[in-house]
């Protein structure tokens, strides 16, 4: 496996270039699109569609670089960020990928809606695309929402999270983060360590992964490890391990998860200081696999899933994710909405 040179230690100042236009990439692949109207999830998106969705993030990702980061690609599209559940990273980085792209952008959150009065979830997005809009970004906490949402308005819909299903545009940023430091996906090593069951980011990242040919280890005590693998495993090389060691054995990049007490509904695991001292990476795995990088979807409970010193490490690219966050949303958003121009 060829490993790409890290760069996290470089603090050099970059000469400042000339702001220059946005220019919208030539390649025949992104001219010829995606072949979906919407982003639900990874689960029946090509190798082909990834890959240009992460080759057309490299290039807004040279965009953020520069000192104007913003476009003009989107100006005229309306895009509503729908959002049933608690968010930060990435509600923020939606927002920003739709300001950057010069779109207008119109936030809403459950509390203090109409939901709050009974409104269910169709009446809401038939009301909001009456006002007409033409995407829609929806964060929900029950799985399939979003495809749901797709039998009731006209508007093109990306899913920023449904329930325990899926979590697409996470495991998007997550494969650009991995693309910045690994010539290829095939035979790449990756370990999923932590919450399976309950983890919408878990499924994304198994499909994406699989798809685009990489090898994938999911580790964590049993009661977290759900039981209809057999499914994704005809994708490509899938195992399963409830020892952190045999995880970490071979291992490129290990994944870790947050626990997800909020949609376990009891105790699957005697306690958080058991799970860290079987399942937690402390530094003693960094030091023992010399080239082992770390990742983690956020937000990180220190000493629970990672031991503090890890999170901080620079073998750990969890804030590089939240940088790749931005340009992955932008080229979704661009794919998406079937912008041709930029003028």
């Amino acid at each position: 496996m060829t490993r790409k040179a890290y760069g996290l230690l470089n603090t050099q100042p970059h000469p400042q270039p000339e702001p220059v236009p946005f220019v919208q990439p030539k390649t025949e692949q992104i001219n010829s699109g995606l072949d979906h109207r919407h982003l639900l999830g990874l689960s029946d998106y090509s190798s082909r569609e990834i890959e240009l969705i992460l080759e057309t993030a490299r290039q807004f990702r040279d965009v953020l670089n520069r000192p104007i980061k913003r476009v003009p690609t989107l100006r005229g599209v309306t895009v509503v960020n729908l959002f049933f559940e608690a968010s930060t990273r990435t509600r923020i980085s939606f927002e920003l990928a739709e300001k950057r792209l010069s779109a207008d952008t119109v936030n809403f959150s459950a509390s203090g809606s109409s939901v709050s009065k009974g409104e269910s979830l169709k009446d809401t997005a038939q009301n909001i695309e009456a006002m007409k809009i033409d995407m829609v970004v929806l964060r929900h906490q029950s799985p399939g929402a979003s495809h749901f949402l797709t039998q009731c308005v006209d508007s093109i819909v990306i899913n920023a999270g449904d329930g325990a299903h899926e979590h697409p545009t996470q495991a998007l940023l997550d494969m650009l983060t991995l693309s910045d430091h690994f010539d290829v996906f095939k035979g790449l090593n990756v370990s999923i360590i932590g919450d399976i069951t309950h983890s919408r980011v878990a499924r994304s990242n198994i499909h994406g992964l699989l798809t685009l040919g990489a090898n994938v280890t999911i580790c964590g005590p049993r009661p977290l490890i759900p039981i209809e693998l057999d499914r994704i495993s005809s994708k490509g090389s899938l195992r399963v391990t409830h020892s952190l060691e045999s995880a970490l054995e071979g291992c490129d990049v290990a994944m870790a998860l947050r626990i997800q007490m909020q949609r376990q509904g009891q105790n699957l695991f005697p306690s958080v200081r058991e799970y860290h001292t079987q399942f937690g990476i402390q530094m003693d795995h960094l030091n023992r696999y010399k080239d082992l990088i770390v990742m983690h979807p956020g937000p990180v409970n220190r000493g629970v899933e990672l031991a503090s010193e890890v999170v901080d490490h620079e073998r750990a690219v969890i804030l590089n994710q939240v940088t790749n966050g931005v340009a992955v949303r932008m080229a979704v958003l661009y794919l998406l909405s079937g912008q041709n121009s930029t003028e």
